[in-house]
């Protein structure tokens, strides 16, 4: 029995959409040219990162916390995930630690443009829940408040060294 090649074609393309999955590359007139890795390698590098552990906001914004040389920072981010300026006063944060039974607070105040940073420093290891509330000016209140499981993947990451 003899099978066309397009007949053939024609059933994996169906087959593979009924599936769910992509069907391989077609080749000819009337098929749509393939992504370039180049092109699509372009696209992800135009695409924004948020440093540090991303929290996202009610109005759609994001936040950034990271430890920095031993403090944290906090980063304001717009909605294009493209640093923005500070809209809350000042922030607090607890955490807890084991060498000591009571968790470690901080206040984190205004630095950069976009910033909020902390005067205390964190000791290792980085891996805990962090508490943070932000406050806006002339409030005692908080006006918003997360809980972030904080990782630094980049101690998580880096090798140990042999003794």
């Amino acid at each position: 029995m003899f099978v066309r090649p397009a007949f053939l074609a024609l059933v994996l393309v169906a087959a593979a959409d009924a599936l769910g999955q992509p069907a391989a590359p077609r080749s000819g007139p009337g098929a749509t040219p393939a992504k370039t890795p180049a092109a699509a390698e372009k696209k992800q590098e135009e695409a924004p990162k948020i440093d540090g552990q991303t929290i996202p906001r009610p109005n759609g914004t994001f936040l950034g916390l990271q430890v920095v040389n031993g403090n944290f920072v906090l980063t304001f981010y717009d909605k294009e995930k493209k640093k923005t300026k500070v809209d809350a006063a000042r922030a607090t944060l607890r955490w807890p630690v084991r060498y000591q039974p009571t968790d470690e607070r901080t206040v984190l105040n205004p630095g950069a443009a976009s910033t909020l940073t902390s005067a205390k420093g964190v000791r290792p290891p980085l891996n805990f829940k962090v508490y943070l509330s932000l406050f806006v000016d002339g409030s005692e209140t908080a006006t918003e408040s997360y809980v972030v499981d904080y990782r630094d993947d980049a101690a998580a990451a880096a090798p140990a060294k042999a003794p």
